[in-house]
């Protein structure tokens, strides 16, 4: 089984940034992609980013040009740069692994992103 370990969250002003990390480890060559996935107080869990394992990616459309998905295979992290931040993307964020295009690792505690206006 593949588990994640999110980090990198804490408080930061509107306008600011914060880089989110996403540890693997386990079984991760049977995984397709890293999903970074965001629930804020009250609403439903939504997808942020994904990223394959071939590099490609895909942004929501509410962060992208702002927020842009990597990975460093080397160190089996996927890597959430979030610039220009908006209150509205306050929130716990979480990443998973996909296999097949279905979750396919638990989800972990997240980090807490709190933006200030």
């Amino acid at each position: 089984q593949v588990h994640l370990v999110e980090s990198g969250g804490g408080l930061v002003q509107a306008g600011g940034s914060l880089r989110l990390s996403c540890a693997a480890s386990g079984i991760i060559f049977s995984i397709n992609a890293i999903a970074w996935y965001r629930q804020a107080p009250g609403k439903q869990r939504e997808l942020v980013a994904t990223i394959t394992n071939g590099g490609s990616t895909d942004y929501a459309y509410s962060v992208k040009g702002r927020f842009t998905i990597s990975r460093d295979n080397a160190k089996n992290t996927v890597f959430l740069q979030m610039n220009s931040l908006k209150p509205e993307d306050t929130a716990v964020y979480y990443c998973v692994a996909l296999r097949r295009g279905t979750i396919a690792s638990p989800w972990g505690q997240g980090t807490q992103v709190t933006v200030s206006s």
